[in-house]
């Protein structure tokens, strides 16, 4: 079969959609096509197994979520600084708030990760490297703060995330305050 790489991006882009919605037990093939809008067995044809399909879920996350160039760009030629760190943050939590569906697809993965250890194998290494580029990325444009902080930024976003797409714990205060605020205790002035 050729290999089509708008219909693996459509069907992935509907295995999201699926586990968002039904969570990881919902997530089946016919499922998957259904909610694509394809023939049955579409979905098996490009992704032969569960396995196969999780995985190209993974990778289709980290292409919905990442960073357009244009921003990349505009924020590269702002000089390194704590605001410039602040702004990142906001356009990282920006992405996953606009893309609610990814962002809850990957919280279900990763519970699905702590029943079976084939999906945290595949999650693990997705975010290992995910984490290695973000600490590359934050040294190489000179931004504050090194592994520990983008470690603490990685559990705060996760947090602010599962908290603002579920039930907020605090639905007065806005997600620019949460980030000031925390942007504030992981980068104290110097």
């Amino acid at each position: 079969m050729a290999r089509n790489d708008d219909r693996r991006r459509l069907l992935a882009d509907a295995g999201l959609s699926v586990l968002a919605r039904d969570g990881a037990r919902g997530l089946t093939h016919r499922a998957v096509d259904e909610e694509a809008g394809v023939p049955t067995g579409t979905t098996s044809n490009y992704f032969r197994s569960r396995d196969a399909l999780i995985a190209g879920l993974v990778s289709r996350i980290g292409e919905r979520l990442m960073p357009t160039d244009a921003d990349l760009a505009r924020r590269a030629a702002q000089p390194p600084s704590r605001a410039l760190f602040a702004d990142y943050v906001r356009d990282i939590v920006r992405r996953l708030g606009e893309h609610s569906d990814v962002t809850l697809a990957l919280f279900e993965l990763r519970l699905e990760g702590a029943r079976r250890p084939e999906v945290a194998a595949t999650l693990a290494e997705w975010q290992r490297a995910a984490f290695a580029a973000d600490v590359d990325f934050n040294h190489s444009a000179g931004l504050p703060g090194g592994a520990r902080e983008i470690a603490l930024l990685h559990y705060a976003i996760d947090g602010l995330m599962l908290d603002r797409l579920t039930t907020p714990i605090d639905p007065g205060t806005t997600t620019d305050d949460v980030i000031d605020d925390l942007v504030a205790g992981l980068l104290p002035d110097s």
